[in-house]
């Protein structure tokens, strides 16, 4: 069998998995959730009934994120990662025709996402600081029309949230849905979750991940108008989500105050790690993620990164995404980990 033809050329999204003394290239969380929360899920596992079907709804778990953000579960829908909501809402207000935007450089899933289930991309371009250029944001989406545009705040891998007032201004463009992917939200001082409103098409994606971390479990969320959610909810596959992973999510949101002191040690280290790098031959850009860009000055970024690995430090490259020409991207870890990245670093610069 042929693969589709718009897909003959499509790579997929990789990022290498090698065994390694310090791994800091996934932007997971350095820390496990806590005890208490492995305990109160394996004792509901105990007792779950696994030769049902699972809630086809998820509605206690639904009810528990609209409770954590303030909003009722019909403004909330569960998903396997926040990847598969973004595939949701292609599928729901994409598809031939219908063009989705992104503004580069930005998270490579959303293009990808896009192009898998037959949407169009038109691309933007971020300014030469990779913040958000709203001039070319206005170009775009009048030119383009998009029936998606995806913004990312924090954006990934610039670390960098979307400028103030900038989402209010591509809602009033009036082109088609505006998503925004806050898969780092938490470690950021703003959120686009107080913007949303009946009858505005702009919709939240969230993860699990990072934050609470998740990333084993695979669970996202996405918060909205009511209207939005239904019409996403048409498109999933029935029983989409199962019950472990539902316990698992709801179960978690018990532990919020853990979560966000988690957040808080993640920030101070991330600050920390921005002073260490400021004292290197490295360009960085600023941060409201849990992890950090940065490009040698001195040295070929591909060669940083491969003598970084031979002294069993991983982090991510990012040299060959579009004008991140040397750049590499580092995951705030613990302090050990940071200490021994710099450490690293340093050696390699030298």
């Amino acid at each position: 069998m042929k693969l589709r033809d718009d897909l003959d050329d499509l790579e997929g999204y990789h990022s290498p998995q090698v065994d390694v003394a310090v791994r800091l290239n996934t932007n997971e969380s350095p820390y496990p959730p806590p005890d208490a929360w492995r305990e109160a899920l394996l004792e509901e596992l105990k007792s779950l009934p696994f030769q049902r079907y699972p809630d086809r709804a998820a509605d206690e778990l639904r009810r528990a994120i609209g409770q954590l953000h303030g909003v009722g579960p019909e403004q909330v829908l569960a998903a396997n990662g926040s990847n598969e909501v973004i595939q949701a809402l292609c599928l729901a207000f994409g598809g031939p025709g219908r063009p989705a935007a992104v503004f580069k450089p930005t998270y490579l899933m959303h293009a990808h996402i896009a192009r898998i289930t037959g949407t169009a991309v038109v691309e933007g371009e971020r300014d030469a600081d990779f913040a958000l250029d709203m001039a070319e944001v206005e170009r775009v989406v009048k030119a383009e029309q998009p029936a998606i545009t995806f913004l990312c705040s924090p954006n990934n891998p610039t670390g960098m949230p979307e400028p103030e007032g900038a989402i209010e201004r591509v809602l009033s463009l009036g082109s088609g849905l505006v998503v925004v992917d806050e898969a780092y939200g938490q470690f950021s001082p703003r959120s686009a979750i107080e913007q949303i409103a009946a009858g505005k098409p702009l919709v939240v994606v969230r993860t699990f991940s990072k934050t609470w971390s998740m990333a084993a479990a695979r669970l996202g969320y996405l918060v909205g108008p009511a209207d939005i959610i239904s019409a996403v909810e048409a498109v999933l596959l029935p029983y989409h989500l199962d019950a472990m992973k539902q316990a698992a999510g709801r179960l978690a949101l018990r532990y919020k105050a853990e979560m966000e002191a988690r957040v808080a040690t993640i920030v101070e280290e991330r600050g920390r790690l921005t002073a260490g790098l400021s004292e290197l031959p490295v360009d960085t850009w600023p941060s409201a993620a849990n992890f950090i860009l940065f490009r040698p000055r001195t040295k070929d970024g591909d060669k940083v990164w491969e003598a970084l690995l031979e002294r069993s430090v991983l982090v991510r490259n990012c040299a060959s995404w579009p004008r991140l020409d040397g750049c590499l991207r580092v995951t705030v870890g613990t302090a050990e980990e940071n200490d021994a990245f710099l450490s690293a670093l340093r050696e390699v610069l030298a």
